[in-house]
């Protein structure tokens, strides 16, 4: 019994100290979110569709190419914008994450189910282990 539970012990503190990535946490931000408008929309029944977005940063006007499709000419979205940003020519942009603060639970909730399935594990094996048959005693 003590070498399943150390084990499940080892499991979620390696998963710990291994970060956020391994239970496919992100901390990455792709830069400042900034609202963006569409200028030129793209359908989407074409792979790999790019849109042309206008959007301000710092009272300057810039141009990107977003990688979304089906938004409608002057529709609002909300992008990634990169920390250095050419004086000219279009940035490439990415969506930006519209679920504030879900970086902060996962992490939690994920080792909270790793230490349940580690818990899980460690009884089934006590359970099969406390449950084989013994030979009977000779009469």
């Amino acid at each position: 019994m003590a070498i399943p539970a150390a084990a499940g012990v080892l499991v979620v503190l390696l998963a710990w100290l291994a970060g956020p990535g391994l239970l496919g946490i992100t901390g990455d931000t792709l830069g400042a979110p900034v609202a963006a408008e569409v200028t030129k929309p793209a359908p989407c029944d074409k792979p790999d569709a790019v849109e042309t977005v206008k959007f301000t940063v710092a009272g300057k006007t810039h141009v990107g190419t977003f990688n979304g499709c089906g938004h409608g000419q002057g529709e609002r979205v909300d992008v990634s914008v990169p920390d250095q940003l050419p004086d000219q020519g279009t940035v490439t942009v990415q969506a930006a994450d519209t679920s504030p603060g879900a970086s902060d639970a996962r992490r939690p909730l994920g080792l909270a189910l790793l230490v349940f399935a580690c818990f899980s594990g460690g009884m089934y094996v006590y359970l099969v282990l406390r449950t084989q048959p013994r030979p009977k005693p000779a009469s």
